[in-house]
């Protein structure tokens, strides 16, 4: 099982980029998807979920309105778009994959920020905003 994030690079404050998660050995439909990002010397942080089961989907409170988090499951991709970027979006973006498959409601929002629940992780790609 591999995941490999991609799409990132560097964007000035207010701009977009898309970052795509694709999988190979599991089907990224049939699992519950992560968008985390991490900051040197910090913990991963939990930013865009969605349920395998419904789709349904959460945001890190900062993000909701500019991030978007969709799959597409003729590719085996998800993707999170990102808009309205600001200094503070800069890390290193991971997607993971949790193979359980309950409607998004079935855990607390809780849950899916916890790197801990999942199960497969992939490599990171690197996103710098400026100022």
């Amino acid at each position: 099982v591999q995941l490999q994030a991609s799409g990132g690079g560097s964007a000035q404050t207010g701009g977009s980029l898309r970052l795509s998660c694709a999988a190979s050995g599991l089907r990224l439909d049939q699992y519950s998807i992560g968008w985390f990002r991490q900051v040197s010397g910090k913990e991963r942080e939990g930013v865009s979920c969605m349920s395998g089961s419904d789709d349904g989907t959460h945001y890190l409170e900062s993000m909701k309105g500019r991030f978007t988090i969709s799959k597409d499951n003729g590719k085996n991709t998800v993707d999170l778009q990102m808009n309205s970027l600001k200094p503070e979006d800069t890390g290193v973006y991971y997607c993971t994959a949790d193979q359980q498959r309950e409607p998004i409601e079935r855990y607390a929002e809780s849950y899916y920020w916890r790197s801990a629940n999942y199960d497969y992780w992939g490599r990171g790609t690197q996103v710098t905003v400026s100022s």
